[in-house]
């Protein structure tokens, strides 16, 4: 007695079709078609459909299709700007408002890094550095020793401008309170 398979089998050659084997068959699983190779890509090449990009684009939606997630704040409000641009921008209110007093400083290099290079026995808050052969002055001003030792923004902004003031007195060999009279004073 013959099987069921085997006898759609041989049904289908008797009748001159291309049938498949139920043993190899699954559901959703492409089959060859019996269309020649250029018609096929004659097809493909006349679908409407555009072909998807190799490389992935920009995503236009998370996992859960709610969208990308906007910004926080808007650019215009201070939380927007991260805690480096906001202590960059306490130096140059700084220096800005000691250059109206000192010209000469519009010469000189102000830098802003996070840490002090060299482990020492104590951290410092800045350094200068006279000018030298093709290298203009410079004063570095270092923002995490500065951030721990300030609780809120107001005492940070008079420590940067103490650490500045500082800096310049040292560059220029004078007193802090003669580059800025109010030095000290809260």
């Amino acid at each position: 007695m013959r099987s069921a398979i085997a006898r759609r089998y041989s049904i289908g050659r008797k009748l001159g079709r291309n049938v498949q084997l139920a043993t190899g068959f699954r559901p959703g699983a492409r089959t060859r078609s019996p269309r020649a190779p250029e018609s096929y890509a004659a097809s493909v090449m006349d679908s409407p459909v555009p072909p998807r990009p190799t490389e992935p684009g920009p995503r236009r939606r998370d996992r859960h299709g709610r969208g990308m997630r906007g910004p926080v704040a808007p650019p215009q409000v201070p939380l927007a700007a991260s805690r480096a641009e906001s202590f960059r921008d306490l130096v140059q209110d700084s220096v800005e408002r000691l250059e109206r007093r000192w010209p000469q400083l519009a010469d000189v290099d102000f830098l802003v890094l996070d840490v002090p290079g060299a482990p020492e026995d104590s951290v410092p808050l800045g350094s200068s550095a006279p000018a030298d052969k093709g290298h203009p002055a410079r004063i570095v001003v270092y923002r995490r020793p500065v951030e721990i030792r300030t609780k809120n923004r107001d005492e940070r902004a008079l420590l940067v401008h103490e650490v500045v003031v500082e800096q310049v007195a040292e560059l220029l060999g004078l007193s802090p309170e003669s580059v800025d009279p109010r030095y000290g004073q809260d």
